[in-house]
């Protein structure tokens, strides 16, 4: 099958090496240094999923429509991509992997002329050097749409992208996206900090703010009537817990979440974002939960204090020390 990735990034990029590897004829796009060293030197897998170098055609955009597409860029450029490939992508089925919320239902008003459905990535990968991704913490990957039973377009995605890394088709895609934004509030404080997931976890100053954070966010999706999906294991009680739970259980559980990503430092995407000097997708993520939160009468406000420093260091290209984040939020 033809496999079209626009936006070859950590996880773009890895999902392009690992279907390239189970034997499908991929393309993809990339931006800048990344485009030039796929170009020159190809793409580069290692990491949790195995090594693998995958020899694929890369250009500012795609040249051939594919049997399938995958939307794999920010948030904040998912409209511009989805114009550039408005022809070649008519009729073809579009798997939009995104963080945040609506991504799909955004995509669905541009890509009209074919199956639209969204995809969480709950694996975390990062982008070494311009022409690798490494898989520091391997997952499935969800694909579906709205709040009903999987339909068959994402049941055939996910069959397809299961011969590659593991897929599944679900119900309720909207609880799952909810899920993944409240797991992703462990994104915004690495980014504020230019520290690891796991250090900031590891600070009980920090994990008292994130912890607030996820309170929020748990609230907000409640009083919209979400009903939380469960994500690799992770079960809808565990998030009502994080976001109920008196202190001490949600930090020790918030704690062990730390520990269980492992030894190799994970910056989340918002870091590595502000690391390679792009607007980060901060907007979508806490950003979101602030304006769900107003939508429904609520105040997000510790979120809405995160949401601004993580743009001033996205400005100021300056990390604040936990003791500064602290006396801002703390």
């Amino acid at each position: 099958m033809r496999i079209g990735i626009i936006g070859a990034g950590a996880i773009g990029g890895t999902i392009a090496a690992l279907m390239e590897r189970a034997g499908h004829t991929v393309e993809a796009t990339a931006r800048g240094a990344r485009l030039a060293a796929i170009q020159n030197g190809g793409l580069r897998l290692s990491g949790a999923w195995g090594s693998h170098f995958a020899q694929i055609p890369v250009g500012n955009r795609l040249t051939a429509p594919p049997d399938l597409a995958l939307l794999c860029v920010k948030a904040q450029d998912e409209e511009e991509s989805l114009r550039v490939h408005e022809s070649l992508l008519e009729g073809v089925p579009l798997v939009v992997v995104q963080n945040g919320l609506d991504g799909a239902q955004r995509a669905a008003q541009l890509h009209t002329g074919g199956p639209t459905m969204g995809a969480i990535a709950f694996f975390s990968a990062d982008c070494p050097a311009p022409g690798a991704v490494r898989v520091l913490v391997p997952g499935p990957l969800y694909l579906g749409t709205g709040s009903s039973a999987p339909t068959q377009d994402a049941v055939d995605a996910a069959r397809l992208l299961g011969e590659g890394l593991p897929t599944e088709a679900v119900g309720n895609f909207v609880g799952h996206e909810w899920s993944k934004l409240v797991v992703n509030q462990i994104n915004a404080m690495p980014a504020i900090t230019g520290l690891s997931v796991q250090a900031t976890l590891a600070d009980p100053r920090l994990r008292r703010i994130v912890l607030k954070s996820i309170h929020e966010a748990v609230a907000v999706g409640k009083a919209q009537g979400i009903e939380f999906g469960e994500l690799n294991g992770m079960p809808p009680w565990l998030l009502g817990l994080l976001g109920s739970a008196p202190r001490p259980v949600g930090s020790l559980v918030l704690r062990m979440l730390g520990r269980r990503l492992g030894h190799q430092p994970v910056l989340g995407s918002t870091l590595q974002s502000i690391e390679r000097g792009q607007p980060t997708e901060i907007d979508y993520l806490n950003g979101a939960v602030v304006a769900r939160a107003k939508a429904v009468g609520l105040s997000a406000p510790v979120n809405e204090a995160i949401v601004q420093l993580v743009h001033e260091v996205e400005h100021s290209h300056s990390y604040y020390t936990p003791e500064q984040v602290v006396r801002r939020l703390g």
